[in-house]
């Protein structure tokens, strides 16, 4: 590991003005579950590093007084935390779940909602410290002729073919949550997390909007009334892994027809993938087999894979299925 100044700001302002205004030199410190392992790995080489962990107006969850709520939670809280608050357990099921199948316990009791969402790509090429690819400074990315079957399968009009590794994200997306941004001089702005993820295609870049000078501070979710949702993950095996495919839905649901309906796909593209298409099967419907099959199948149109991932166009169709199934409360016939 490179040498490095460790900083421990106290508020916001003092984390801000210790942020250079490119990537590399200094790097924010969370739940530290991310970005140690990248010091390790040589691949992150700061010369500064700026704790988080003094700043408590970043962590909690807030409920506002009106009905439904708006809820606001801290980027410095704890996935632990997410998954068993009551209050989200009721009107954002999508997240609990998804942050409650985050790793293991020990990365969700030090994880945090901001480390989740800015994390950096898995792909080993990225990750290897002897590999100088795209998003570390060279022309090419090796995924796309050499070993990609955890890749991505929307890659049209991708020089990189990362997927984006937030498990939060794409719940996130689906409840329709704004994230609250500060930068310098105490600059402040709001960017719907619709719009927050990009895909990098260079070492100047990162997986999301972030100014190397800016911290996010919070997301912010409006619960709606008779609002529904689920998180449904493929992975390879079911302790410790990130997924292999997917699908967060949210809809509302008044006798048995949904309204409202938002499907979004992760870790199938370099950023998630809001399947606006899929919704429209299934929007003014009741969601039943035949309903949630199609909205399945609509999902993964459009998908082209790589030589080695074709599999996940499948499990696309089958992830938003059991997401909106499971979101309009059928039986889990999956699960033994």
């Amino acid at each position: 590991m490179k040498n490095f100044t460790y900083y421990r700001p106290t508020t916001v302002e003092q984390a801000v003005s210790l942020l250079g205004k490119e990537w590399g030199k200094a790097e924010m410190l969370a739940g530290g579950t991310d970005l140690l392992d990248l010091q390790k790995e040589y691949v992150a080489r700061p010369d500064a590093v700026v704790s988080l962990g003094s700043l408590g107006s970043l962590g909690g969850i807030h409920v506002g007084e009106k009905q439904p709520p708006v809820i606001t939670i801290g980027a410095g809280t704890k996935l632990s935390e997410i998954a068993a608050d009551a209050t989200l357990k009721q009107y954002c099921s999508a997240l609990t779940t998804a942050a409650g199948e985050v790793g293991g316990p020990q990365i969700r009791n030090m994880g945090t909602l901001g480390g989740n969402l800015c994390q950096r790509n898995r792909c080993w090429y990225f990750r290897d410290e002897k590999v100088v690819c795209l998003l570390k400074g060279s022309d090419k990315c090796y995924a796309l002729d050499g070993e990609n079957r955890y890749h991505a399968v929307f890659t049209k009009g991708h020089k990189c073919v990362i997927v984006n590794p937030s498990t939060l994200a794409p719940a996130l997306i689906a409840l329709g949550a704004t994230a609250e941004i500060q930068g310098p001089a105490g600059k402040k702005r709001t960017v719907k997390l619709a719009d927050f993820f990009q895909a990098p295609a260079s070492a100047t870049e990162r997986e999301h909007v972030l100014a190397p000078n800016e911290i996010l501070l919070s997301v912010k979710i409006e619960a709606q009334a008779g609002g529904k949702s689920a998180s449904y993950e493929v992975r390879q095996k079911q302790s410790y892994d990130w997924p292999l495919v997917q699908a967060a839905v949210a809809f509302t649901l008044k006798g048995d027809q949904v309204s409202g309906v938002k499907i979004v796909l992760g870790h199938v593209a370099p950023t998630p993938v809001v399947a606006s298409d899929a919704a429209s099967k299934i929007e003014g419907k009741a969601i039943t087999e035949e309903t949630a099959q199609a909205a399945g199948e609509a999902a993964a149109l459009g998908a082209n894979p790589l030589s080695q991932n074709a599999y996940k166009v499948k499990l696309i169709a089958v992830a938003v299925k059991r997401a909106l199934l499971t979101a309009a409360g059928a039986k889990k016939y999956w699960e033994v």
